[in-house]
């Protein structure tokens, strides 16, 4: 599938959907660009994807820093001249903690990770958003922004309700340039996002499945092909939507 030289950048691309979301993309033809923080997985998953053929580059910066997210994309999008995706992957749990203790660095922290890194990636990229062919930008929330997250994951919850909120505001904004803004919403994915509980309680990690209509675990690849539909020409009539990719898990059995 030819794309015309699309570019797409991808945040937080070290990691498991991330890193399939990459590989997905440069597969359907897109120059991806990663992001991450550790350079030396980064140089290590760059190799992966031009090792098979996919044209890839990697920047490293934290995009929770306003100054390094700024730089980073205004230097890709000068450098080819456009954008035609972003997909703002980067985000986390970072920690538990109940309401009664929380600090406020821990509150910050959270949402800087989950919700001021759309903002930041977004605005810097929308300039070169308007110079692309098909241009997107797909977020990413989570069941949390509904249920408001297990105990400690509030603060969580909200920076995910934050995001499905920006996705239908970016949609309305852009809208006037062809700018689609869609947004994931990945059930349980089976990840390093959950390593800790997957060694230290296995059963319980295998027991999830059974919350699942569909009755297993997603993969990388399960979000990673949704990804790379709502880039894609097929999406065209998408916008302002959030798309769940969970097995059925977010109606419970």
């Amino acid at each position: 599938m030819s794309s015309n030289g699309r570019i797409a950048i991808i945040t937080g691309a070290t990691g498991g959907i991330g890193f399939q979301t990459a590989k997905r993309l440069g597969e359907d033809g897109f120059t991806v660009i990663l992001n991450g923080i550790n350079d030396e997985e980064g140089a290590e998953r760059l190799k992966q994807l031009t090792d098979a053929g996919i044209n890839a580059e990697y920047y490293g910066f934290d995009v929770t820093n306003e100054e390094q997210v700024t730089e980073s994309i205004n230097k890709i999008g000068e450098k080819y001249g456009k954008i035609d995706v972003l997909v703002n992957n980067a985000g986390g749990l970072g920690g538990r903690s109940r309401f009664e203790v929380m600090t406020t660095d821990f509150y910050r922290k959270v949402m800087a990770l989950n919700l001021d890194s759309v903002f930041f990636a977004s605005r810097t990229a929308i300039p070169f958003l308007k110079k692309g062919e098909h241009p997107t930008i797909i977020n990413f929330t989570s069941n949390a922004a509904w249920n408001a997250g297990g105990p400690g994951a509030g603060i969580y919850g909200t920076s995910k309700a934050g995001v499905h909120t920006i996705t239908r505001a970016l949609a309305k904004d852009l809208a006037e340039y062809g700018i689609r803004v869609n947004a994931v919403s990945p059930g349980t994915i089976d990840t390093d996002f959950h390593k800790q509980i997957k060694s230290t309680k296995p059963e319980v990690f295998a027991s999830w499945a059974n919350n699942i209509m569909l009755g297993r675990l997603g993969q990388p690849e399960d979000v990673a092909s949704v990804i790379s539909f709502l880039a894609s020409e097929g999406a065209s009539f998408i916008t302002a939507e959030t798309i769940q990719i969970g097995g059925g898990q977010a109606l419970g059995i």
